[in-house]
């Protein structure tokens, strides 16, 4: 049985290992409150369930989960269970927050550091040494855009939610010309540009490649200004992000 113990207000991100783990080793495999737990069970008695059975145990780590009497509760059963009989206590840190004195001698996995495809990865290796699995859930972005306009202006903010993103590379995609609008980062001293024409779906659509030296950091977002440089209305598509060497995705708006 694989135990995730965390937070309610952590889920948006645990539950993507723990949609991965039900993919690959079966929901009945892993214990997550969400599908673990039903309406008209008794919480305590299904979390004991779930712990006798558990052989690998993920401590999702956290200000939220640090603060929680109940995932105290969980962790420090797991570490009696582990010195007892075969149970592996994983932790996973979420933000920046340190682990308690008794894990610090535990070698944890560092989501907040090294991103989530990466902890995925180590996740599944820990459990039965195989990294063969891809992502199933492309719904979930740790990257967001929160945009607001003006008459002759769109300002484009844009944030990492859950953990750094060591690639700051960004494409504004719009139907305007090049002669039409002005796009630039703002409140930056240094970064790199570029226009690329008929870059996107078939030629419809122009980008403007913002880049910038330093990783997309939760709480330090990038705020890049498209402003319009004739009477032509402006025309936005989207922002994409360079996730690798050819390829972008597009990021959500909020």
């Amino acid at each position: 049985m694989i135990f995730l113990s965390h937070n309610y207000k952590d889920k948006p991100i645990v539950e993507q290992l723990a949609l991965r783990f039900r993919d690959i080793y079966g929901q009945e495999n892993v214990f997550y409150d969400s599908w673990s737990i039903q309406p008209g069970d008794g919480i305590i008695d299904k979390m004991n369930e779930g712990l006798e059975k558990c052989k690998y145990f993920f401590f999702f780590v956290s200000k939220n989960s640090l603060e929680s009497k109940m995932v105290t509760m969980e962790w420090q059963n797991a570490i009696m269970s582990s010195a007892q009989k075969d149970v592996k206590l994983i932790p996973i840190r979420l933000d920046s927050s340190i682990l308690p004195m008794i894990l610090k001698q535990t070698l944890y996995l560092d989501l907040f550091t090294d991103g989530l495809e990466a902890v995925l990865t180590q996740a599944v290796n820990v459990i039965d040494n195989k990294s063969t699995y891809t992502r199933k859930s492309p719904e979930f972005s740790n990257l967001v855009v929160h945009m607001s306009t003006k008459m002759d202006e769109i300002l484009l903010t844009i944030e990492a939610i859950h953990y750094m993103e060591p690639k700051s590379n960004y494409l504004v995609v719009l139907s305007n010309n090049q002669s039409e609008v002005d796009v630039r980062a703002i409140n930056q001293g240094y970064y790199s540009s570029g226009y690329n024409e008929n870059c996107f779906n078939g030629g419809k659509g122009n980008g403007w490649f913002v880049g910038f030296s330093s990783a997309t950091v939760p709480k330090f977002p990038y705020e890049i200004s498209v402003k319009k440089k004739s009477d032509k209305d402006l025309f936005f598509v989207g922002v994409f992000h360079q996730v690798s060497q050819n390829e972008w995705k597009l990021l959500p708006i909020q």
